[in-house]
């Protein structure tokens, strides 16, 4: 009866709570025990026609009924403290490792099947761990001691009772590796179909312009088919486990109790040996019985453990292994130093010899085309990869030298994808600082230009936003989390697109007001548009992941080249809107 090494190791998250647990089990099963040898007693002792005991005897049985409860009402709430020390513990570990993991883990792996991991797979655990595992100890210590009383009782019995509890215990084990198969097919289909449905809420403004409603229910109801039919396959086999325990239990007590009956008509035994030994024979299956039922109830956990271990062990794309504080007294210095780089599977680099500095306390812009290698150098500044050749340097040394968190916390980021939380706008803001008073809230949207549009609203601050700002415009999103960076008050600020969905004028102005908000700081703009780079104290100008030339706007506009080209087409698109 193995235990997944997962499994094992959750459970040690908490197991003196667990060991308590499992000796109030043993004490309830003891409790059965005790009521068993009351009632044959009283049971004897009415069929020699003595009544005078009786009062007694079934006094002291409702007594253990009640004492039996309040064990059982201990039991249960020791066994879900245990089960919710594991279920957080191991949370927080899987989160915590997610964030090790960075972005790049979640372009491999679905955040649909994440979550179910998350949510789902660690409630199996907590199920597993505070149910199965208590009444696990208690099956395997508490029969063999009822064994021992009946043999003191009534030792034919024993010829019923060991050969039916070795098949309930033992004969379930010959499909365990089929369950086991049926429980991973399980898993991984409901895992794809959680998938899929956060995919397709997600994305329905997508599927209702691209009129893929239709196509996109039809294919979850082909997965929810599919999730019913790997269910129902688990289900025949589980029901084969359960027939076999069913039909161990059911025919060892009726073996123990016609023994017992036959001992009884020869006198073999006393009315008290018969009466107590039929009695013991339902209390030796109980546990067995029981431990049937609560591996239903903990079955999620054994079939996501591998999901789980997978999640916890994953490797993330960067090794932590820096020990330098990224406590940098001033701005720093950011340096590229002939940096190559090639995405995991790609044939041809990205980057490919990359050189610049980022003065320190200065704005410095990265422009180019699509394709060009822009994100890619934030990417490695932020060490979601290492570079393949060369390095990125921050005031002076590689960022490989220092501690991952500490560096990420070091550098403030708002990209074109932002992302606000179903709670009100102070309270998003403060996520970058939580102890920011409402003056510096208030400083910071101001910088980013949010702060008019946020007391307009019905409770200014204190507006409770949708899930992912669903009921503010890009525009706004993209301030609110300008705004979020800036309060974090961070050494290096970065802007990827982060002024994307605000309109060409007002995007000038709101990047002239941030730079003076972050003087003092380290500052790099990604944009594609040149109005949000224009007024940058240098310009980096990248093409097929080389650097085309640098300078400041002037002196790129006069030199000609890719930037000229740029600046023309811009000019271009806004005499045509003009137009």
């Amino acid at each position: 009866m193995s235990i997944h090494p997962e499994l094992r190791r959750a459970a040690g998250h908490a197991r003196r709570t667990l060991l308590a647990a499992a000796c109030l089990q043993a004490a309830v099963t003891l409790g059965w025990l005790a009521q068993a040898v009351l009632l044959a007693l009283a049971l004897a002792a009415l069929a020699r026609g003595e009544t005078g005991p009786l009062p007694a005897l079934l006094a002291a049985a409702a007594a253990v009924v009640v004492v039996r409860a309040g064990l059982g009402l201990a039991q249960r709430r020791t066994a879900a403290r245990a089960g919710a020390r594991v279920r957080i513990r191991l949370r927080d570990e899987l989160l915590a490792h997610l964030g090790r993991l960075g972005p790049a883990h979640l372009t491999t792996a679905r955040t649909g099947a994440v979550r179910t991991t998350l949510v789902d797979g660690v409630e199996g655990v907590d199920a597993y761990v505070s149910r199965y595992l208590p009444q696990l100890i208690v099956t395997l210590t508490a029969p063999p001691l009822l064994l021992a009383a009946v043999a003191l009782v009534e030792p034919t019995a024993l010829l019923g009772l060991v050969p039916a509890l070795l098949l309930a215990l033992v004969g379930p084990r010959a499909w365990d590796r089929l369950l086991a198969q049926r429980g991973t097919e399980h898993w991984d289909t409901y895992e794809g179909l959680g998938a899929d449905y956060l995919e397709a809420l997600q994305g329905m403004p997508a599927l209702r312009a691209a009129g893929a409603v239709g196509r996109t229910r039809r294919r979850l109801e082909e997965r929810s088919a599919h999730l019913h039919r790997a269910t129902v396959a688990k289900l025949r086999v589980s029901l084969v486990d359960t027939g076999i325990t069913d039909l161990a239990v059911q025919g060892g007590t009726a073996a123990a109790a016609l023994l017992a009956c036959w001992s009884a008509t020869t006198g073999s035994t006393t009315p008290t040996g018969a009466y107590l030994t039929l009695l013991l024979a339902g209390e030796c299956f109980r546990p067995v019985r029981d431990l049937a039922r609560e591996w239903h109830a903990g079955y999620l956990g054994v079939s996501a453990a591998d999901g789980i271990a997978a999640l916890r062990t994953a490797a993330p794309a960067v090794a932590d292994d820096g020990t330098e504080p990224a406590d940098w007294a001033r701005a720093p210095e950011i340096r590229f130093q002939d940096v190559v780089f090639t995405h995991p599977g790609a044939e041809e680099p990205t980057l490919r010899g990359i050189t610049f500095t980022a003065d320190a306390g200065r704005t410095t812009a990265i422009v180019g085309p699509s394709g060009a290698g822009k994100s890619t150098l934030l990417g490695l500044l932020l060490r979601h990869h290492d570079p393949g050749h060369g390095q990125v340097t921050v005031d002076g040394r590689g960022t490989a030298a220092y501690a991952l968190d500490s560096l990420r916390r070091g550098i403030a980021v708002v990209s074109q994808e932002t992302y606000l939380f179903h709670a009100p706008i102070a309270e998003n803001l403060r996520l970058a600082r939580p102890g920011a008073t409402d003056g510096e809230l208030e400083r910071a949207a101001r910088a980013a230009g949010i702060h008019d549009e946020i007391v307009a609203l019905p409770d200014g601050y204190a507006t409770v936003l949708g899930e992912r700002g669903a009921t503010l415009s890009g525009g706004q999103r993209q301030r609110l989390a300008l705004a979020r960076a800036l309060l974090a008050d961070a050494p290096v600020l970065v802007l990827d697109e982060a002024t994307s969905a605000v309109d060409e004028r007002r995007e000038a102005d709101i990047v002239r007001d941030l730079t003076a908000a972050a003087r003092g700081r380290t500052v790099l703009v990604v944009a594609h548009r040149l109005a949000a780079v224009r007024h940058a104290d240098r310009i980096v100008v990248l093409d097929r992941g080389r650097v085309d030339a640098v300078g400041d706007h002037r002196a790129l506009v006069a030199a000609g080249g890719l930037y000229a080209e740029l600046a023309a087409a811009g000019r271009t698109d806004r005499e045509g809107l003009a137009a």
